[in-house]
């Protein structure tokens, strides 16, 4: 079998079902009309099974059943992002301030390309393939694959290894990459709130000076990285907002500030909010205020597994060549909750190329003019189900 001819074959077929979803994005948590296209084209192309609000969620779960005991997974994500999009392209959303401008409409429509390609082979698939359809990958707080897998979505019948692909515009169309160990990083966040006593501001004397306080507690929680974690052990410490007072002459009583932590390694993930809860309690009481800190661990760092991935790139430099598939030779300290499944079951991320300067597609993830281009979703279509149909004969 050709899968990557195959895959071109049905090139329409996936482009326009990624038109379609791209036209009408939906934001984490409200994913009904593409969970409603997505469970109608599977059962229009066959799959054996088809669940829809897995989880008690907007996710959409398919089932292959090839002949063996054996189930891998492969996983596209669904929603979309408040952007205002600014292509300019025909096909462009037509829901204001709302855009796919991560590619999950390209993740979603090639899986459904990868599960039409499957269906058609079934009778040499040597075990079954899930297909997951996941909701809410880009709001940390509705946690779309934790709650997946809480659910049992890796059980019955239990999932042997799990594939999925992220869009990448910085890498070539035709090229993937990956690596095996650490691809990305965890995400966490957190909030801390500074309590003082607030006063004239010609009168310092008579109050607790929050904003002395909070730019104390900024300066010490960004030393933490540079001087407390192993310089060989990657972390980000972020304080992306701070809010205090209403006017020039006024000490508040309060400053709220948040941010995010990202670490690859999961010790220097637990150690760092200890550090900084250290550094808030030292510093507010040697001023005299006091602190709440609320921190929220996001999802944990995506690690690759180490046979699974080799084996997985050994496959795809036979599908597409050795140049066209590339070791990652540094991680990225962005966040993907991907993570969650490489924590039950072993597994492989990858980049797919998207990136062609004559397209114009070359913005990155999260832009406005954020664009894919086409030619890379049969690639994606091929990478998947040549990855299914693989690992099953390997592991049959």
């Amino acid at each position: 079998m050709d899968f990557l001819k195959e895959a071109r074959e049905i090139k329409d077929f996936v482009v326009n079902l990624r038109r379609v979803i791209h036209q009408y994005p939906e934001l984490s948590g409200r994913e009904f009309r593409t969970s409603e296209l997505v469970a109608d084209t599977l059962r229009e192309i066959g799959v054996d099974e088809v669940i829809e609000g897995f989880g008690e969620t907007t996710a959409v779960v398919g089932l292959i059943r090839g002949r063996g005991e054996n189930t891998v997974a492969l996983r596209a994500d669904m929603d979309a992002l408040p952007i205002e999009e600014e292509t300019g392209k025909p096909y462009a959303s037509k829901v204001k301030g709302v855009m796919h401008a991560c590619g999950h409409d390209a993740h979603t429509a090639m899986l459904l390309g990868a599960a039409k390609l499957l269906v058609k082979h079934k009778d040499r698939l040597k075990g079954n393939v899930k297909l997951i359809f996941q909701p809410c990958e880009e709001r940390q707080d509705c946690r779309g694959a934790k709650r997946l897998v809480a659910a049992g979505v890796l059980k019955n019948p239990d999932v042997g290894a799990i594939f999925g692909l992220h869009v990448f515009p910085e890498l070539e169309t035709g090229k993937v990459a990956t690596c095996p160990g650490a691809v990305l990083a965890s995400s966490d966040v957190f909030k801390i709130t500074i309590h003082g006593r607030g006063t004239h501001a010609s009168k310092p004397h008579k109050g607790i000076d929050t904003v002395l306080i909070a730019s104390q507690v900024v300066n010490a929680l960004h030393h933490i990285v540079s001087r407390r974690v192993d310089p060989l052990d990657p972390a980000v410490l972020t304080i992306g907002t701070i809010k205090g007072g209403e006017a020039e002459n006024v000490i508040p009583d309060t400053v709220e500030m948040t941010g995010t932590v990202r670490t690859l390694n999961e010790a220097v993930r637990k150690q760092i909010p200890l550090w900084m809860e250290e550094a808030l309690k030292g510093i507010t009481a040697a001023y005299g205020g006091s602190y709440e800190f609320n921190y929220s661990e996001g999802t944990p760092p995506l690690i690759n597994d180490k046979k699974v991935t080799t084996f997985a790139m050994n496959s795809l430099k036979e599908l597409l060549g050795d140049e066209n598939v590339l070791y990652l030779e540094k991680p990225s300290m962005g966040g993907e909750d991907f993570a969650e499944y490489l924590k039950v079951v072993p597994g492989t991320y990858f980049r797919l190329g998207t990136g062609n300067r004559e397209k114009g597609t070359i913005y990155p993830l999260h832009n406005p003019r954020f664009d894919v281009d086409e030619d890379a979703l049969p690639i994606g279509v091929a990478v998947l189900s040549f990855l299914s149909f693989r690992w099953l004969s390997a592991n049959s």
